[in-house]
């Protein structure tokens, strides 16, 4: 009974369900498994060491049967049990600070990701605002045509959405999924997030000015929130990609 109890507290307390003798004495594995890790009990309960502090390792357990003791006496005691619980208290303690440190990694790698893909994306918004200027300026400047500027800038509108689109789905968001289909959705969608980070921006403008800050940082505040806005919506729900990662 004793021995059952032990096995059960092994499995639960260090996430390893998937095993059913996790504390047998005897067991065989490669020897390289063991280079990179550092022993810290006393050496009866090794395989749980082994367990808990090799990540990945694939376990075939093969059943055997105990016959009754025949001669000696079981090595049980206070101490073996002392002993085993304060193993149990290491390795439970090794494992959750382990989880911490590869939680903490994965946030990391998920900060740079996202600084990564908002500083592509804010430059692709860049490089539409030139767009959209050299555009409008080459359709409404008389030079080689004559549009209406109100036509002239529209058209240059809608070139600078339409390559800022294409250039975030190649470069910001590496989507290579090109389907006629998936495209137009992502495009609509593109738009629409783009129009409502103007209508945020205006808002914005509107009620800074209106409250008594001047127009310069007014301007600065609503271009910042609707970039950052339109940012996370499209990452969400365009390019179907986590928000923080």
């Amino acid at each position: 009974m004793l021995n059952i109890g032990a096995v059960r507290i092994a499995r639960h307390s260090l996430k390893l369900r998937n095993i059913r003798d996790p504390i047998s004495g005897f067991f065989a594995l490669p020897s390289q498994t063991l280079k990179d890790i550092e022993f810290d009990t006393q050496g009866f309960k090794m395989l749980l060491e082994i367990l808990v502090k090799c990540k990945n390792l694939r376990v075939r357990e093969i059943p055997y049967i105990f016959t009754d003791r025949e001669f000696g006496k079981s090595k049980l005691d206070s101490k073996v049990i002392l002993d085993y619980s304060k193993a149990i208290w290491q390795l439970y303690r090794y494992g959750r600070n382990s989880s911490k440190a590869i939680q903490n990694k994965q946030e990391r790698r998920g900060l740079v990701l996202f600084l990564s893909k908002a500083a592509r994306f804010f430059t692709v918004g860049a490089s539409g605002l030139l767009i959209n200027y050299l555009i409008s300026s080459f359709l409404s400047g008389g030079t080689f045509f004559n549009f209406w500027y109100v036509h002239g800038t529209l058209i240059g509108i809608i070139f600078s959405i339409t390559s800022n689109f294409f250039l975030n789905k190649i470069w910001t968001f590496e989507d290579r999924n090109f389907s006629l289909f998936h495209t137009l959705k992502q495009y609509g969608l593109f738009v629409t997030f783009s129009s409502i980070g103007a209508s945020i921006q205006l808002l914005l403008v509107y009620l800074l000015v209106e409250s008594g800050l001047s127009y310069s940082p007014s301007l600065i505040i609503a271009v910042a929130t609707a970039a950052i806005s339109n940012f996370i919506l499209n990452k969400k729900f365009t390019f179907h990609e986590k928000v923080w990662i």
